[in-house]
């Protein structure tokens, strides 16, 4: 059984499965709608519907409020359609954006290697190569496929059938805790994508600056190498901070990126390193890093923000105070439920 969906202002209609979500079947036809978490905790899919009936499913009630829900508010990545269905929704136009269908892809994995205490590297041979823009993720469907979760691409997309992940083990989190602890090289897997707006605008001008705090080096270091590769001469510089030394994982691809190619540096900052360690680059957060590096003057660049809400909220401040605007700035949040109890930017918007 299916339904018709109609997407306003675009007035596309695509058929949607019993069961799946409206978000899930508009990707999967090539359509974008805004989202980020896809657990519906963020309210970044909040579509209006303007016919027919709908299934909130797990919307939390702190993204969807009851008001909202009687004014025909529903989340894009929890709601499943009773009826056919009519929505409007928020699309933005982007001028670099490719329109790729999200589709499920089997794969085999092949390695899986410690960066640092709490960062694996999985890699993932699918059967048919993925096509993505750098700085997407997917899904990774785990322990047999009953339940997914998100992370970021941290290969360029010339890797073929080759997907790595870097994966931080979240105390108490079943499914990374299960990758660390419970995967093993050889098992059958399964992944979802691309998903996600995070890529280069590749048609600006302007100079490149990526924040990166923790395991949010993945989006990060796609781009750069896939810039890289591509000979883009535009000047990059990557602000990536850790708590340690332990935890600075690629360091040494780093800096031997940065000395062979000139249009490329790279700024490690550690914000708990001992003092009296051999350590001599710069301490602090990533935002203070980016603020002494550039000497509080951000104008001329495009800044892309990979981390943690408490992370790209500091990064917005200093860049804003360094005179670089929402314009300018785009950003992908790690979002969990102890992270919707933080304050999120109202100024901003784009995922």
């Amino acid at each position: 059984m299916s339904y018709e969906l109609t997407i306003e202002p675009i007035g596309q209609t695509i058929e949607v499965e019993e069961g799946q979500t409206i978000l899930d079947a508009a990707l999967r036809a090539g359509i974008w709608l805004p989202h980020a978490c896809c657990h519906g905790l963020c309210a970044t899919c909040k579509v209006q519907v303007i016919d027919g009936e709908v299934d909130h499913g797990e919307a939390s009630s702190f993204a969807l409020m009851d008001f909202e829900r009687d004014e025909g508010k529903t989340l894009a990545c929890c709601a499943r359609l009773e009826s056919d269905v009519t929505i409007e929704a928020e699309i933005e136009e982007e001028a670099d954006a490719e329109s790729i269908p999200v589709r499920d892809f089997p794969g085999t994995v092949t390695r899986i290697e410690t960066l640092t205490p709490t960062i694996k590297a999985v890699f993932i041979e699918t059967d048919e190569p993925m096509h993505f823009q750098a700085g997407q993720y997917i899904n990774f469907f785990l322990e047999g496929g009953e339940y997914s979760r998100a992370f970021s691409l941290a290969n360029p997309p010339s890797s073929g059938r080759e997907v790595e992940l870097n994966i931080r083990v979240v105390p108490g989190g079943r499914g990374t805790t299960w990758i660390h602890e419970q995967l093993k090289v050889g098992e059958r897997v399964r992944l979802s994508g691309p998903y996600g707006r995070f890529f280069v605008r590749k048609s600006a001008p302007e100079a490149l600056l990526f924040m990166a705090g923790g395991s949010g080096l993945s989006s990060p270091r796609s781009m750069i190498l896939d810039l890289l590769e591509a000979g883009d001469t535009r000047p990059m510089t990557l602000v990536y901070g850790q708590r340690n030394r332990s935890e600075l994982y690629y360091h040494d691809e780093f800096l031997a990126l940065a000395a062979k190619y000139p249009n490329f540096t790279y700024v490690p900052a550690l914000s708990d390193e001992p003092a009296d360690s051999a350590w001599n680059g710069l301490r602090g957060y990533v935002h203070e890093a980016a603020a002494t590096h550039f000497n509080n003057d951000f104008r001329g660049h495009k800044a892309y923000l990979c981390g943690p809400p408490l992370m790209i909220d500091a990064c917005i401040t200093a860049l804003m105070q360094g005179r670089l605007f929402e314009r300018d700035i785009f950003m992908e949040k790690f979002f969990s439920a102890a992270d919707v109890q933080q304050v999120r930017s109202p100024l901003f918007k784009r995922i």
